[in-house]
């Protein structure tokens, strides 16, 4: 039998594929999912059997946790990175991590063909077959969702007749849970009018008294929060056992899909969301303004390279390289308030804080220059402005 490994969720699309692949194709299929987060022992356990159950020869559980916190998710933070100011790039980042942990297990096995659920109309078919090109180009890519151009009822309708109870309710909304954060698509996002309704979001709201909370920065890394240090895989996922009960985090990001359409998804992504907007919120104490513009210019940059597939790009290396050095002094403590459905940043408290200068506030009386200093100054900043209006007299 010709020897094929599934990038495999337990969704609709991977499971219509385990059951047609072998089944209607013939091929020894090998499921694996890789966790990136958001996946219990006991959810894991339960895709393997329903693997098996769809005609898989094997199932393994890949855990790349840590590891899609160390490649990617730092830089995200370092960057400050929102896709369109709003979106953490939660699906996205974690696809390049499950693509290259899927592409060396196949590798490992010496499977000839590699297999994923993507449709023809998104992203993640662009990301996914990148990588398993650049890595493996001689393994064949399969993928019966985008080329049988099938919809989900013809999905539902294929493993309903070969004995799979898959109803539609339960395949009504696309949900897709990691450690930064977690997509939601449905009906509603295909429109551009249309909100999610609550009950599509996975967690609910639960606590309506506001809840004050420190966050610690180590080097732009979290590190701890509320004093109880902890590894910053912990730690995000602390605060989002924390914050996602305050319904924090939600929203609909609307952007250009990499083959050149608009798309919208819904998500809901409360750590991500605090972590970044806080770990900003310190480096504008910290770092200075030259910094901060450069860090913006690269850090966009980035995200939108890692969005688009493009993660094996020797660019990508560069980059992480600079934003992990702008991190040097970006350490200390933020303090955030939550309250339902929003936060609030109170302040921060760092060592490194250029607001703590004793010879000059902002606004206040100075210890470090005379009025004179200043006006001299200020004289001089504006002859490029004097020049350019002495030389064009006429303005519209």
């Amino acid at each position: 039998m010709k020897k094929l490994v599934l990038a495999y969720s337990g969704g609709l699309d991977t499971s219509y594929c385990a059951k047609y692949l072998s089944q209607e194709e013939g091929f020894e299929v090998h499921a694996v999912s890789v966790n990136t987060g958001g996946f219990s022992a006991a959810e894991i356990q339960e895709i393997e059997q329903k693997a098996l159950a769809l005609g898989a020869s094997t199932y393994t559980s890949i855990d790349a946790v840590s590891n899609f916190y160390e490649k990617v998710v730092k830089y995200l933070i370092f960057g400050n990175v929102l896709r369109n100011n709003t979106y953490p790039l939660s699906v996205s980042a974690e696809r390049i991590v499950q693509a290259v942990e899927i592409v060396s297990h196949a590798k490992k096995i010496g499977a000839e063909y590699i297999a994923h659920g993507s449709t023809g109309a998104g992203n993640d078919q662009v990301r996914f077959d990148m990588i398993f090109q650049i890595m493996a180009p001689n393994i064949k890519i399969i993928t019966p969702i985008r080329d049988n151009k099938l919809s989900r009822e013809a999905e539902i309708e294929y493993l309903q007749k070969n004995g799979i109870d898959y109803s539609w309710e339960r395949a009504k909304y696309s949900i897709n849970r990691g450690l930064w954060g977690t997509s939601v698509g449905g009906d509603e996002t295909l429109t551009s009018h249309l909100s999610l309704p609550e009950s599509a979001y996975p967690s609910q709201l639960e606590k309506e008294l506001s809840k004050e909370l420190k966050l610690t920065f180590t080097k732009g890394e979290l590190t701890a929060v509320d004093g109880e240090s902890g590894s910053p895989v912990d730690n995000i996922e602390k605060l989002e056992a924390i914050a996602s009960k305050y319904a924090i985090g939600r929203d609909i990001h609307v952007g250009d899909t990499i083959i050149g359409i608009k798309g919208r998804v819904g998500f809901e992504a409360a750590a991500p969301t605090i972590i970044i907007k806080a770990h900003h919120l310190l480096e504008k104490h910290t770092l200075s303004k030259w910094q901060q513009y450069q860090k913006e210019q690269l850090a966009n940059f980035y995200g939108m390279l890692l969005h688009e597939g493009n993660y094996l790009d020797e660019v990508m290396r560069n980059i992480e390289a600079f934003l992990a050095d702008t991190q040097k002094n970006v350490s200390g403590d933020v303090f955030v308030t939550l309250h339902p459905y929003r936060f609030e940043l109170d302040g921060i408290s760092s060592p490194h804080d250029l607001m703590n200068a004793s010879f000059g506030s902002y606004g206040e009386m100075n210890k470090g220059w005379t009025a004179d200093d200043a006006k001299g100054y200020i004289k001089i900043l504006s002859n490029p402005g004097k020049i350019a209006n002495h030389v064009n007299q006429d303005h519209d």
